[in-house]
């Protein structure tokens, strides 16, 4: 190893150097084994591959003492200690990164003078202040529930603001915030390093709702480490279409390491011999491969709201749909049957209503979920490039729809069906309702509004898992139907303050503590209670209480920003920007 310094960087007030060399067997080497994608390894992209990591703390005036070792709680530590040789007023210490420059030589990456990164972060924050906020019953006392939500709203966008730039998305389970777990679960005897799902592994149902919220928070500068996650990867998720099944078409799963490839332990370790390579054997995650496609949505959406550029995204975009088409061709071929149904629809199974509805047959969720993702990628792309999207948009089958009773009559209503068959159910989510969110496909101008408002008020699962607690989204679905009181109740039980000292550090949840779904989840609820975007329409307080005093600024698609101030029922104050887009405001206040 060799260190490149400046010429001019001091050695002599270097007080600790700290290196971590990677084995020689990582968890890559590892699942690649595990995995059968030997033969392709060389081409795979392996983020533990240079083998190290490690800094330098350095400081003026200091002298090594001695070092200790203890115990916090429940976690060993060493502890080296300095001390000034000289009497001072102040004292700066400065901590320097390894940063690799090629495979072999490093160099020490120091960061910005004190005064520098005082001055650029005062800023930021200045600026992420002022670019959105939701402000609720200001001036109340601070036990008002409502005054909560809109504190705990902020408390968590800042939370999700400290790893803004980050070259690693903000995980659901804890992002940066983490603590001793016995303080979660006193069971779990390990470092403050341990959350549950992983430290390397990514959930995507869990990473979507840490990351939707940005979207309307004008935050989409801070989705570029999710965005940056995808595509790094897509290569290793290209492979793995290749090499089990011969066909293209990225294969992302739902537990993904770093690297793209299947977490092991839920790929599986004891494997039914010929077992499919491609699967994860697993009963919850099988056949999940969709919800990569809402990371391509957000891609999609993040150009539509800001104008972001995403040209180097679009390749992620089209291999991950093009992985549909080609990979449910394969397995009805496998099967012996025609690529395509009668209709000249694609034949989507098995698939997975979420982890929900297992082994399904045209799962809503995957349906829409290609629908939407395609209709925006057409909408983006220039003219002589849409064809073959238009061409895979007709081949995407129907939505399913079944007879519920209603609960407070003798009728059965029509309701969204999660599939259009299923062979058992594993989970407690909502799939039949995803059309209503993310997807947008029913909303408060659609004719048929009240198959969605049904879904949500009669499908017997939906009605028995409804709760606030963790990534559930009955606060966001209530909120994009309309339904005022449900979206009220919902939001402040969501976000109210948490069990900790820090209000936002909610949890465990189905998770972790703190749980990033249950936040990101309570965003996105709150903001669509008060501005939801129907085409070019904008709907301002589509589901808020008029007893809520708020005044919020939010955005909304083609660079618009929306700024209100509601006040004992009454619109006091609106500003839209661009102002030519101030007769798309449709104000929808019970009077």
């Amino acid at each position: 190893m060799v260190w490149l310094l400046d010429e001019n960087e001091p050695i002599e007030d270097i007080l600790l150097c700290f290196i971590h060399f990677n084995p020689d067997s990582t968890i890559f080497d590892r699942c690649v084994w595990q995995q059968g994608m030997q033969d392709v390894k060389g081409l795979m992209y392996n983020p533990l591959g240079n083998g190290m990591s490690g800094g330098v703390l350095r400081g003026e005036n200091f002298a090594f003492k001695d070092s200790v070792d203890g115990t916090y709680l429940q976690t060993d530590y060493r502890a080296w200690r300095f001390e000034s040789v000289r009497p001072a007023r102040s004292q700066e210490i400065m901590l320097s990164v390894l940063a690799p420059e090629d495979g072999k030589n490093w160099h020490l990456n120091v960061f910005n003078e004190p005064s520098d990164a005082k001055k650029t972060t005062e800023e930021f924050w200045k600026q992420f202040w002022e670019r959105s906020y939701i402000c609720i019953n200001t001036g109340r006392d601070t036990t008002d529930a409502a005054w909560k939500a809109g504190r705990n709203y902020q408390l968590f966008r800042y939370q999700l603001a400290c790893n803004a730039y980050g070259s690693w998305p903000t995980k659901f389970n804890g992002g940066l915030f983490t603590f001793d777990p016995v303080f979660v679960n006193d069971k779990r005897p390990f470092t403050p390093d341990f959350r549950n799902w992983g430290g390397g592994t990514f959930t995507a149902q869990n990473q979507r709702l840490v990351y939707f919220p940005m979207l309307k928070s004008g935050d989409t500068d801070m989705m570029t480490p999710q965005f940056d996650f995808y595509n790094r990867i897509l290569k290793n998720a290209e492979l793995r279409s290749q090499v089990y099944w011969g066909h293209e078409g990225a294969c992302f799963t739902e537990q993904i390491e770093n690297f793209g490839l299947p977490n092991p332990s839920e790929y599986g370790w004891k494997r039914p011999e010929g077992f499919d390579p491609g699967m994860e054997y697993n009963k919850w995650l099988e056949y999940q491969w969709d919800t990569a496609l809402e990371f391509c949505f957000m891609i999609l959406e993040a150009n539509r709201y800001s104008g972001m550029e995403i040209e180097q995204y679009i390749p992620l975009i089209e291999s991950t749909l093009t992985f549909f088409d080609r990979h449910y061709r394969y397995l009805a071929i496998e099967r012996g049957e025609e690529e395509l149904d009668g209709e000249g629809h694609l034949k989507l199974y098995p698939g997975s209503a979420c982890e929900t509805y297992k082994l399904a047959d045209n799962a809503v969720s995957t349906i829409a979920a290609l629908k939407t993702v395609t209709e925006s990628l057409i909408a983006y792309l220039p003219q002589e490039s849409r064809q073959p999207w238009i061409d895979f948009l007709s081949l995407i089958p129907p939505m399913s729809f079944r007879k519920m009773p209603d609960l407070s009559s003798a009728d059965s209503l029509l309701t969204i069906s999660p599939a259009s068959s299923w062979a058992r159910i594993n989970n407690t989510e909502a799939p039949q309702l995803y059309p209503v969110w993310p997807w947008g496909m029913y909303n408060l101008l659609s004719e048929d509004l009240e198959v969605a408002r049904n879904t949500y008020l009669c499908d017997s699962d939906v009605v028995r898992n409804k709760t606030h607690v963790g990534w559930k989204q009955y606060n966001i679905f209530s909120a994009c139907l309309g339904m005022t009181d449900e979206a009220k109740e919902l939001t402040l039980k969501k976000m109210a303050d948490s069990d900790h000292r820090f209000p936002t550090f909610w949890g465990p949840g189905y998770d972790w503590t703190p749980d990033h779904n249950w936040g990101g989840s309570g965003m996105i609820g709150m903001q669509e209670m008060l501005l939801q975007s129907v085409g070019d329409t904008l709907l301002l307080f589509p589901a808020w209480p008029s007893d809520w005093d708020v005044s919020f600024r939010l955005h909304a698609p083609h660079n618009t920003v929306v700024e209100a101030t509601l006040k004992d029922g009454k619109l006091k104050e609106l500003t839209v920007t661009p102002s030519s887009r101030a007769n798309d405001v449709k104000l929808c206040l019970p009077d």
